[in-house]
């Protein structure tokens, strides 16, 4: 009863925001629906001062909301399948994400980025502020659009093959509904069936980066440490979520569950990070995220370069164009 009446107010506004968010994003899907949650918050919380009473709700949301998104994700996964068709993107997965990392540890020595920021950017991590993600996602968004307008002409300039674009479109873009606008506009071009090969390699690279937020997650636990000269806090630090999010996938393989049963988990997971991305939108100042935007504006955008180079590069090396 205390939870409802300190959180609720809080939650219940997060959710009369994703609710038009959801419906406005499945009518525009190179946008989708998290982006339009983040920008109804973001201008939301300029024009209402005092929300204080909603404030503990909007902080579970962003957190606890967003974590429980990510664990029903993981029911719309199942690890045979994706080992089976992803074992051939793998090693393009790991080299682009490997190269944003690298883009990213660059730039953020170079323009003295926040830590945060450079991390977010480059591959996307739970350890961060409210301000960092929405900037974050706000730069991801920026060249996801773009991507999803320009790579099937980018690829049918290059000659792509269907299974090159699929591995294109899945490891250069990261967001799924960009992946999705863009493997969906080829296919409408070249009248192909690339949308599930994508789609399989973006789940591929989504697993792919569990380890790396482990390690990001025991990194920043080391940090804290030699900073405030405490023992580290593994509860604190340990992203207990995103085992739950693989235990899930497990799941899933193990007991073969049918696609009508993990459907209704796939709608709650993508519902639930719609209402998480209002909460962020909510507790972020836009004015201070304009003015604060250029550096990771320019990381993102050679992350995207970075990325979508040595994805086509990878394919040529490799056989595939």
């Amino acid at each position: 009863m205390n939870f409802i009446k300190q959180k609720g107010s809080g939650i219940l506004f997060c959710l009369v925001i994703a609710l038009p968010s959801w419906f406005l994003g499945q009518s525009v899907p190179v946008v989708g629906g998290p982006v339009f949650a983040i920008l109804i918050g973001m201008i939301l919380t300029l024009i209402i001062h005092k929300k204080d009473f909603l404030q503990p709700g909007i902080t579970f949301t962003s957190k606890k909301i967003l974590q429980t998104a990510v664990v029903f994700l993981g029911f719309g996964m199942n690890l045979a399948e994706i080992l089976a068709k992803g074992r051939q993107s793998l090693p393009i997965i790991i080299v682009t994400i490997s190269t944003s990392l690298i883009i990213s540890f660059i730039l953020y020595k170079a323009l003295k980025l926040h830590p945060n920021s450079a991390v977010l950017v480059g591959v996307g991590s739970s350890e961060a502020t409210d301000e960092e993600v929405a900037q974050s996602i706000s730069v991801i968004f920026l060249f996801n659009v773009i991507a999803a307008l320009i790579f099937p002409a980018l690829g049918g300039l290059l000659h792509l093959s269907n299974e090159g674009f699929g591995l294109f479109a899945g490891t250069a873009v990261n967001d799924t509904s960009s992946v999705t606008a863009a493997a969906a506009a080829w296919d409408g071009i070249h009248g192909s069936n690339t949308l599930e090969a994508a789609a399989t390699v973006k789940m591929t690279r989504t697993l792919a980066i569990i380890p790396i937020t482990l390690i990001l997650a025991a990194y920043k636990g080391r940090k804290e440490k030699e900073t405030e000269g405490s023992a580290i806090s593994l509860k604190k630090t340990f992203p207990y979520f995103v085992l739950f999010f693989a235990l899930a996938s497990v799941v899933t393989t193990v007991f073969q569950l049918p696609a009508e049963a993990i459907a209704p988990l796939k709608d709650l997971s993508k519902f639930l990070i719609i209402m998480a991305m209002a909460a962020i939108g909510l507790n972020t100042n836009i004015v201070k995220l304009v003015k604060t935007g250029a550096k990771p504006i320019f990381t993102g955008f050679c992350c995207w370069i970075g990325i979508a180079f040595v994805s086509l590069l990878m394919q040529h090396l490799l056989g595939i164009w």
